[in-house]
């Protein structure tokens, strides 16, 4: 039966209405556990987050606790605002702990989170290309006087001489057609040692078949591969050429692996963290809070490991030129995006015979470091120093 609509009727179901969605008011002996919400944990801190002075980093520490409760951060009481409270730290060391403490009617609580203070923190550009094979095949059976004859390689010098770039080329250990790297001659040694202050090689799977080789490998699995890549790296570059991985094929290991990759020279992993079909993908497999932290942020810290996470800000070969700068100026406006950027593509889009072949691939990675030029970034690599800057340690 349906009911007939009256004036009072319709301000009842207003008031109803109104009270369900009222947000619900926080009573004062409500108990809330602190929680610290700024800094995250394992933040990578510089001069853009805060007041960097001769004594340290001066910064803001925000979280939430229950209001009538007393709140000390580092052994400072902090202001308070409702459940909010506030405080000022400074950091003076690479590593900070911070403990915010309550005390009230519920007792005593606290809540730690570390960060880390990139102390000598600069701008700073770093260009890594994946999936490198094809240039070293085409080296060894052409059998080039020189590396640079090789038109990938002199592309990539030319850039180098027009603004400093450094690159990493990640490698697989064979090829599709049966190449490998045994198969790489020694003779260009000494080419590849006299360039290595701006090109290195680095290990980024066995092949690049299958898809995520390792997203469900066991760690020894993915450190027997690293080894068999930075063997013949040194056999045929050098130590010299040599860099620990940075990207790991498809950015996916099992969070076993991250220990392991570490003590085999690893510091530094970058990956897209985005999320794909409401999953975060590309991600090292780091857990869900993290993963969307790391969506908004230059690095994170990961303790457990001592790997420090990086997010990549471009993918050369899938922005068209026209949307290179769109795409990484508004990161200068960010403060937690806009100390370092991180420059990505792959190595099989520059191959006229490769599939999906893009004839302005050279022409947009000039783009992108005529950007990060101008802009006062620095090239650098990431295995040196802290993120490619000097260490404060």
């Amino acid at each position: 039966m349906k009911r007939k609509t009256t004036r009072r009727n319709l301000l009842k179901a207003g008031v109803a209405a109104a009270a369900l969605t009222r947000p619900a008011s926080t009573s004062a002996g409500a108990f809330q556990s602190v929680t610290i919400e700024k800094p995250f944990h394992g933040a990578v801190l510089n001069a853009r987050h805060g007041e960097q002075g001769e004594t340290g980093l001066k910064i803001t520490v925000s979280g939430r606790a229950s209001m009538r409760d007393l709140v000390t951060v580092n052994g400072s009481s902090a202001r308070r605002a409702g459940t909010e409270f506030t405080s000022d730290i400074t950091l003076t060391e690479k590593e900070t702990e911070i403990a915010a403490i309550s005390q009230g009617r519920f007792g005593r609580h606290e809540h730690r989170v570390r960060v880390i203070w990139d102390k000598h923190s600069e701008p700073r550009y770093r260009f890594s290309i994946d999936d490198n094979s094809f240039f070293l095949r085409d080296i060894a059976t052409k059998k080039y006087s020189s590396l640079f004859d090789c038109f990938y390689l002199k592309g990539l010098r030319e850039l180098h001489m027009k603004y400093g770039t450094k690159f990493v080329l990640n490698i697989y250990y064979t090829t599709e057609d049966g190449f490998e790297l045994p198969q790489f001659p020694g003779r260009y040694k000494s080419e590849w040692r006299d360039n290595s202050n701006w090109l290195k090689l680095a290990f980024h799977a066995y092949a690049n078949e299958p898809a995520r080789p390792y997203q469900y490998a066991s760690a020894s699995k993915l450190i027997g591969d690293l080894k068999k890549v930075a063997e013949h790296i040194v056999r045929f570059a050098g130590e010299q050429t040599y860099s620990p991985p940075t990207v790991i094929h498809w950015g996916m290991v099992q969070p076993a692996a991250l220990k392991p990759l570490y003590d085999n020279g690893v510091r530094v992993l970058s990956g897209y963290f985005r999320r794909s079909g409401g999953v975060w993908d590309v991600n090292y497999l780091v857990d869900e809070a993290r993963s969307e932290y790391m969506s908004r942020h230059d690095a994170m810290m990961d303790f457990d490991s001592g790997i420090v996470f990086s997010k990549v800000d471009i993918v050369c070969n899938s922005t068209p030129i026209e949307r290179i700068v769109p795409t990484l100026e508004p990161l200068t406006r960010d403060p937690n995006q806009a100390e370092i950027m991180d420059i990505f593509t792959h190595e099989q889009y520059f191959w006229p015979f490769y599939s999906n072949y893009i004839p302005d691939h050279f022409q947009r990675l000039d783009t992108a470091i005529r950007w990060a030029t101008e802009r006062g970034y620095k090239p650098v690599f990431f295995h040196e120093g802290f993120l490619g800057g000097p260490d404060a340690t």
